[in-house]
């Protein structure tokens, strides 16, 4: 029990990393953010096909999804953008919230039937994500939160489709390969804004290699030993993680709204997972989330 924790501890670390490290790359200008979502998914590529052809694995092999790379996609370059405007706890309670409300949803249109005390969670999660970003002076950036959320919906039915999976980390890796097409097409499109630095494409390589690539790794390790509650349970530490990691690395403040936001979304999401029977199956990332 005490190496599930360690693992899920490092797991957590390296899902909130993901959104300090790209925080930390764009609020500086360190890098533009269709080169960063570009080489986080290289480096994550690579670093995955490394580990998949390093083990030992006799089932079958990943079949090859551009639908669930194009989806993957369609999570890491909003990620990138929306972190341009948005603060780095902001930023990961849209991205978490989304995700969740996004998978509990899907399994209440698969049929379940959610009793009063889950619909009770559901609507207060939501109404944290709609009361974040109301109009307001402390409101964040409507443009950034609403490609944040993008990227969280995206990231739950990634999620979602990788349900079941034999070889989730070989389907991963393979999704990530795709994906750097996509994302080499993305930086083509934006090339007017290309800017990269030495430190900015350190970031994104660590965020990809380590923060994504490594991350899966530790995360499915510690899979092993969760339940499908606790394991989602569990990811309520990342915004707070991210949020935690943004005041002491950038010197970023917590608003009353953000605050008061995170209450009722992890809240919210907490109480509808502890009353949903059997409870949620977990993302292959929480972000992302991630992000995965």
């Amino acid at each position: 029990m005490l190496r599930i924790s360690f693992y899920t501890a490092l797991a957590l670390c390296a899902f909130a990393a993901n959104s300090v490290l790209c925080r930390l790359a764009l609020s500086h200008g360190s890098i533009d953010p269709a080169s960063f979502s570009t080489v986080r998914l290289m480096s994550g590529a690579l670093t995955l096909l490394v580990i998949v052809q390093a083990r030992s694995w006799s089932g079958s092999p990943a079949a090859p999804s551009w639908i669930s790379a194009a989806i993957l996609f369609g999570y890491a370059v909003p990620f990138s953008f929306a972190y341009v405007s948005l603060s780095t706890g902001t930023g990961a309670l849209l991205l978490f919230g989304a995700v969740q409300v996004t998978m509990l949803f899907a399994a209440i249109r698969r049929g379940d039937r959610p009793g009063p005390a889950q619909w009770l969670g559901l609507c207060t999660a939501f109404g944290g994500l709609v009361w974040l970003v109301l109009p307001g002076v402390t409101a964040p950036s409507h443009g950034g939160a609403g490609l944040m959320l993008l990227a969280g919906i995206a990231w739950g039915v990634y999620s979602l489709r990788g349900r079941g999976v034999g070889d989730p980390l070989g389907q991963t890796a393979s999704n990530f390969l795709r994906t750097v097409p996509m994302a080499l097409g993305a930086s083509l499109l934006t090339l007017r804004s290309f800017h990269v630095t030495p430190s900015g494409l350190l970031l994104a390589i660590v965020s990809g290699s380590l923060a994504s690539g490594v991350g899966y790794v530790i995360w499915y390790r510690a899979l092993a030993g969760l339940s499908g509650v606790a394991a989602s349970v569990v990811q309520l530490a990342v915004p707070v993680l991210a949020a935690a990691a943004g005041i002491v690395l950038l010197g970023e403040r917590i608003t009353l709204r953000l605050g008061m936001a995170g209450v009722l979304v992890l809240g919210g999401i907490f109480l509808a997972l502890l009353a949903r029977p059997g409870g949620v199956a977990p993302p292959l990332k929480p972000h992302v989330a991630n992000d995965p």
